[in-house]
């Protein structure tokens, strides 16, 4: 039909010249508008971001001035506050341009002093002492007093290192031991079994509150700043002090049997076990009959530690003889051995040593030519040594002249009482030509 439109379609699935000459579509007018109102929007917020970052700047430096009016003077020329910006209109970006944040406009032309305010490292601490000169001080410059440092430092050092002895008072305690205080920051603590030697049945009647008692440190604080204490170690280790004092003075003392096996009997001895071999007792072959017995015992060994006691009643038996010696004194007994550097006297539990050289002032040609196995010899004691159990006798002494003891020996013998009083003076006379 003629005045008809057709539109022709292209073998490639294009439309004809006609229908491309179309006005442009109504949407896209329609976003165009959209993104443009946009852009305005987000420009007045930044403005309205900028006057109100402005005028917050300007009332911090008016508060800074009148914070240094305050004080009494200004440390420097005050800066005017910054009148606030015009709202500024840029053109608007082009479609393409990459977006802005506009915060990113806030900061700028501020430096570090903006936001930080105005320096004033002079500044007084007090701000009552108005018109005093801003003065900058160092350590030195404070009051330090040492005594009350070290003081301080004493007050807080731990209190009780292990093996130390202290002295404390009874604040409390609970079934399974003792609160003490020692005087650290918090109190000791003693275990039952460490309040005392042997058995405590009464706590409270032992460790009454108030109590002063005298206590080793076993344990050192702990993360609660409590030690553990002991009645009993520091008991333990007075004993063992009294123990090896007795030891050195050769004493004898008396302990009571306890116990028994194959090897001998335990005693006890200021709080220790003490033990007694077979082969050092009088009654060695029938030990189990000695429990409850008490016996005279002096000591072999004495080692704290290891914790070894051996004591000895033989020897206790020699020392107790010892005892009842001096030096110069006339002693009697019998030739035990004949050795051959001397004569061995059996003086009563006892032996002595009568040394050739000391037998007589004469020439001497055999020692039996004096003193015969069994004989009885009268000698002087020179010299006592009971650590060692050793006895020097001398009979050469009791000669008028040399070599009269091999002539005349029941003679000497005979006399040998009178003749002792003599030769204690040349003794003494020795003794102080050695002195």
């Amino acid at each position: 039909m003629a005045g008809t439109e057709r539109q022709i379609s292209r073998p490639d699935g294009g439309k004809s010249a006609a229908s491309s000459a179309q006005p442009p579509r109504k949407p896209l007018q329609v976003m165009h508008i959209s993104k443009r109102e946009e852009q305005e929007r987000l420009r007045k917020e930044a403005e309205q971001a900028r006057a109100a970052a402005d005028a917050a700047a300007a009332r911090a430096e008016e508060l800074e001035q009148a914070a240094l009016a305050a004080e009494g003077g200004q440390a420097g020329t005050p800066k005017a506050p910054s009148a606030p910006r015009a709202p500024q209109s840029p053109a608007a970006p082009a479609l393409g341009a990459p977006f802005r944040n506009p915060d990113d406009d806030d900061l700028a032309g501020m430096t570090m002093a903006d936001l930080l305010g105005p320096a004033n490292a002079n500044r007084q601490l007090n701000p009552s002492k108005a018109g005093a000169a801003a003065v900058s001080r160092s350590v030195d410059d404070f009051d330090f007093d040492e005594d009350a440092f070290l003081a301080a430092l004493d007050a807080n050092e731990p209190v009780g290192t292990t093996g130390e002895v202290v002295t404390g008072t009874v604040i409390g305690m609970e079934s399974d031991g003792v609160y003490v205080d020692i005087g650290g920051k918090a109190p000791g603590f003693m275990p039952k079994n460490e309040c005392g030697l042997g058995v405590i049945t009464n706590l409270k009647e032992r460790f009454p509150k108030g109590l002063e008692i005298e206590v080793l440190v076993t344990r050192e604080q702990n993360a609660d700043g409590m030690v553990t204490i002991s009645c009993r170690a520091l008991a333990l280790r007075k004993s063992w002090d009294k123990v090896r004092e007795l030891e050195k003075e050769g004493k004898v003392v008396q302990v009571k049997v306890t116990g028994f096996n194959r090897g001998g009997v335990t005693c006890d001895l200021e709080g220790l076990r003490g033990f007694i071999p077979r082969s050092q007792l009088q009654e060695g072959e029938n030990h189990e009959a000695l429990v409850g017995k008490t016996l005279g015992v002096a000591f072999l060994e004495v080692n704290p530690e290891t914790r070894k006691l051996v004591l000895s009643e033989k020897r206790a038996a020699t020392a107790a003889r010892f005892s009842e010696l001096e030096v110069g004194q006339l002693v009697e007994g019998h030739v035990a051995a004949i050795k051959p550097y001397g004569l061995f006297i059996d003086l009563g539990g006892i032996s002595g040593l009568l040394h050739q050289s000391v037998i007589t002032g004469g020439s001497l040609r055999s020692l039996r030519e004096v003193f015969d196995h069994g004989d009885a010899v009268k000698a002087l004691i020179t010299e006592l040594d009971p650590g060692r159990g050793r006895i020097a006798l001398n009979t050469a002494l009791l000669e008028n002249q040399p070599g009269e003891l091999i002539v005349e020996k029941d003679t000497v013998m005979a006399e040998a009482a009178d003749r002792a009083n003599r030769a204690r003076n040349v003794l003494r006379q020795q003794e102080q030509s050695a002195g």
